[in-house]
């Protein structure tokens, strides 16, 4: 499964990081007990024995004193690395904005924040479950090759290996969010030898990407703005439309932003679609986005 050739030279070499998260939740679970017990130091991916020793966290993975392991604020993540003794926040900032892995609970995927704006849906709903409900309109088959769009933390590019993908492309642009990624514990699947991580624009890149190439798509962009308005175009579309192969299905998700106002930005995506051959295009209100169809000619 050797990656294109127009985007070799926009690989990633996905290195997930091992070590502990700490988060304020963690801290105040572990602060209720006493002696040896069960715990997850990875936001629940697992759960392993550890022991609480004068404010010490004895685990197999080595020790680490519990005060120098304070996050600054409730919602921050704190990585720390037994191989060094470094620990520090999953946060990025620059002159692009600021980036933060923000915590949810103690044992729930995080979700990617930026400018204060959260990539994922969380109310009512964790990050991770949400990518799978995405993932699973699209009908993904064993052995398919899919198309991630916007990659952010690579739930859905993940959650599209676990349906049984056998192969996945998914796009980057941000070079501050792959770091994030690589920082998070629920990421750490994007290493998968069958997952392509690619630096780069998909509006861009999309054009060294032969016909007909995927089988399924999934396109989960950032909330539509000014810097992010290709990624909701009907050239855009079009190009979707053509790598996707006759008989193949696109997911989109839209949100719900004045879903219901004049004009509605979800209509007009809905319209859009249609203009570059979609069809069937139906709205889905669950995973709040459209299911739209390459039509068999």
């Amino acid at each position: 499964m050797g990656l294109l050739p127009g985007l070799v030279s926009h690989a990633v070499d996905f290195r997930g990081r091992d070590g502990y998260w700490f988060t304020s939740y963690l801290i105040e679970y572990v602060g209720r007990r006493r002696g040896c017990f069960r715990a997850t130091l990875d936001l629940g991916v697992t759960w392993v024995q550890v022991c609480v020793v004068d404010n010490t966290l004895v685990s197999s993975m080595g020790d680490v004193s519990l005060d120098k392991i304070v996050p600054s604020r409730v919602d921050r993540v704190v990585y720390y690395d037994p191989s060094t003794g470094e620990s520090y926040e999953v946060v990025k900032s620059d002159n692009t904005g600021y980036y933060k892995l923000k915590a949810l609970a103690m044992d729930k995927a995080p979700t990617l924040e930026i400018n204060g704006i959260h990539m994922h849906r969380i109310k009512g709903v964790d990050p991770w479950a949400d990518s799978r409900r995405k993932i699973g309109v699209l009908g993904i088959r064993h052995g398919e090759r899919v198309l991630d769009t916007c990659m952010g933390l690579g739930y859905t590019a993940i959650h599209s290996l676990i349906r049984g993908a056998g192969e996945v492309y998914t796009f980057e642009i941000d070079e501050n969010v792959l770091w994030i990624a690589e920082h998070n514990p629920w990421s750490q699947q994007l290493g998968n030898p069958r997952i392509h991580v690619v630096h780069g624009d998909i509006v861009e890149l999309i054009f060294k990407i032969p016909d007909e190439y995927f089988d399924k798509i999934i396109h989960d962009p950032p909330r539509y703005s000014s810097t992010t308005g290709d990624l909701y175009g009907e050239e855009f579309y079009r190009e979707l439309y053509r790598v996707l192969k006759p008989g193949g299905r696109l997911f989109h998700y839209t949100g719900e932003p004045r879903r219901h106002g004049s004009p509605s930005i979800v209509k007009g995506i809905g319209e859009r679609l249609r203009k570059a051959g979609f069809h069937p295009v139906v709205y889905k209100p669950g995973p709040q986005g459209y299911l739209a169809s390459k039509p068999v000619i």
